[in-house]
């Protein structure tokens, strides 16, 4: 294995987290020349951490400059996309670790004052799973949020694609990472890799750019309007606000943010194929008719359940039962966990079993291939869906073969065992996840939805779950051994599995 190569790219992409945080840090003492006080801390926690990042991936590149092939085979692009997530979520924590430790007067229980509450939050961000420990997100300097957000952005589409995207002297080993870090789920969109990492790119940069004017435009400041898109097309769900998206109490961007989640729901090839004017091939694919059509069909069936309960916004307003009400919150929660993003406008934890088991549903099952979103995705659950339905037409119809189809596309042997294997593999990550936790966590301090919905909702980058890890509750009363299995769980979540497990194969270790 060609370590050194690896050592080399890895330290280049610290130096690119070192110089994001650099550009927070410009950003902050800006902002702390207007506002002062705790603002100067968080701007010195963000230089602090850029210069140690700098001289860390300053130091691995050098090593791994020194004579060595340029060969990254499978292998090497493995390892380093496990690299990049493992080690970058630590390098990405220090502006919250060093903030929380220059207050010579922190509150108590500050949130950040654990390491592994800084990784948790940090591995949160990168993942786009949004999961918090902040109780008071509005008490957290501005520059210290916008780092957050910035993990989601830099987060959504990769780092190692985005990487990939900027870098085209990588060639061949360019294509080897940016398959290992994205998995089956992006198609080639041009010849190139690089290219098509640029495209994927450009339409990620308009959609982020689309959102924040039109949120300018509803009355956001432009730093909050930058937060919550980079949450939103990321699939991510940090807000600015401690009440989420209901914190602005504003119609309008509730409905902005429910229309950017569906878009960043979709398949970011078929945005390609809208440019190229290719519409037909758009409206044709079976994944994303799929998509808008349960997502439709789940809007109506939450807001039936809803429209005679009253409801509780994540604000800790009261707003009484009517179809208007049960419309505005519950579209916006169902369109949420479908896309995996996470946000809230309304606590769901006393919302009746029907819609809990939608919105778990949704959770598990996310959204489409080449997403942001996480979850097992959408074809892969319709591929099961289909081997199931054919088994059973073949218990009674042992002699009729019939081949698996999605849309007029006839699904092979590769693909189904793929999807049906990861159907599984997912399932079995999942309940390891709420039985560790359920262990993990001191007797009667948990209960059994709270550990599952907590490993679902990191599992599937979603965040939020039911119980205590609600959506108007947080994972910071959880303790430091169930955050650290939380934040591998996210990981999994976030490589699609495969990418980390086959770290732990001997095999994968020995020379070829």
């Amino acid at each position: 294995m060609n370590i050194r190569f690896v050592i080399q790219l890895f330290g280049l992409l610290i130096v690119v987290l070192a110089a994001a945080m650099a550009g927070i840090a410009v950003w902050g003492a800006i902002d702390a020349v207007q506002h002062g006080g705790s603002a100067w801390l968080a701007t010195r926690a963000e230089w602090i951490s850029a210069g140690a990042a700098l001289v860390v991936g300053g130091v691995l590149y050098l090593i791994g400059r020194a004579k060595h092939s340029d060969y990254m085979g499978r292998r090497e692009a493995l390892l380093l996309v496990a690299l990049v997530w493992l080690v970058g979520a630590a390098v990405s924590a220090l502006p919250f670790w060093v903030w929380a430790h220059l207050d010579t007067q922190p509150q108590s229980g500050h949130p950040f004052r654990s390491a592994v509450s800084c990784y948790f939050e940090a591995m949160s961000g990168l993942t786009t799973t949004g999961a918090s420990v902040l109780a008071d997100v509005e008490a957290v300097p501005i520059a210290i949020l916008l780092w957050r957000a910035t993990t989601h952005w830099l987060g959504g589409l990769g780092i190692v694609v985005l990487f990939v995207a900027v870098l085209p002297t990588l060639g061949v080993g360019g294509k080897k990472l940016f398959q290992a870090e994205a998995g089956p789920s992006r198609e080639a969109l041009r010849p190139k890799i690089v290219e098509t990492a640029r495209v994927l790119l450009l339409i990620y940069i308009g959609l982020n750019v689309g959102e924040i004017v039109l949120l300018r435009l509803c009355g956001l400041s432009w730093i909050d309007a930058t937060c919550e898109a980079f949450a939103t097309i990321a699939t991510g769900g940090f807000s600015r606000k401690t009440a989420s998206i209901a914190g602005y109490g504003s119609l309008a961007v509730e409905i902005v943010v429910i229309v950017f989640m569906l878009l960043s729901g979709i398949n970011f090839g078929l945005y390609f194929e809208l440019v190229k004017g290719r519409f037909s091939n758009v409206w044709r694919d079976p994944e994303l008719r799929w998509y808008l059509g349960i997502t439709l069909v789940a809007c109506v069936i939450v807001v039936v359940a809803l429209v005679n309960q009253p409801i509780q916004t994540a604000a800790g307003a009261q707003v009484g039962p009517g179809p208007g009400a049960a419309a505005r919150y519950g579209v916006f929660a169902v369109v949420s966990t479908r896309t995996n993003t996470g946000f809230a406008t309304a606590d769901v934890n006393p919302w009746g079993f029907l819609s809990h088991l939608v919105l778990l549903t949704f959770m598990v099952s996310g959204a489409c291939m080449g997403s942001t979103g996480g979850g097992v995705k959408l074809v892969r659950c319709l591929i099961a869906g289909r081997v199931l339905l054919a088994g059973i037409g073949q218990a009674f119809r042992p002699n009729v073969v019939k081949p698996i189809r999605i849309g007029r596309t006839v699904v092979s042997h590769e693909l189904r065992d793929e999807a049906l294997s990861y159907v599984l593999l997912y399932a079995i990550v999942l309940l390891a996840g709420g039985v560790a936790i359920h262990l993990i966590e001191p007797a009667g301090s948990i209960d059994v939805l709270t550990a599952f919905s907590a490993s679902a909702a990191c599992l599937s980058n979603t965040g939020p779950g039911l119980g205590a890890v609600g959506t108007v509750q947080n994972y910071g009363w959880m303790s430091d051994a169930s955050k650290i299995v939380l934040s591998l769980v996210m990981l999994l979540g976030r490589l699609e599995v495969y990418a980390l497990a086959v770290l732990f194969a001997p095999q994968f270790w020995r020379a070829e």
